[in-house]
């Protein structure tokens, strides 16, 4: 399992988890990345980022920008991605 830094927690998280599995405390959680001037405050401020995905290509989309700690997922299988095949082929 891949991790990230938990923005400047100090913690690192899974890349991809399942909601409710991890602690998102002082955590800006979005439902997309289209407010990327507010994802990009937030990693400057320090704040981790984590966006709600319910495909691969949410999953990929959040996780291709590098201030987003974690992509939630309510479908297990959606653990299981090979990122660096969806990102090369």
């Amino acid at each position: 399992m891949r991790e990230r830094w938990f923005g400047a927690t100090g913690r690192k998280v899974p890349e991809v988890a399942v909601e409710g599995t991890i602690d998102l405390e002082g955590a800006l959680v979005l439902d997309d990345v289209s407010d990327v001037a507010a994802i990009r405050q937030a990693h400057h401020d320090g704040t981790p980022v984590v966006v709600r995905c319910s495909s691969p290509e949410e999953v990929h989309a959040a996780l291709s920008l590098g201030p987003v700690a974690c992509a939630l997922v309510a479908d297990e299988a959606l653990l299981s991605l090979d990122l660096a095949e969806m990102t090369y082929g």
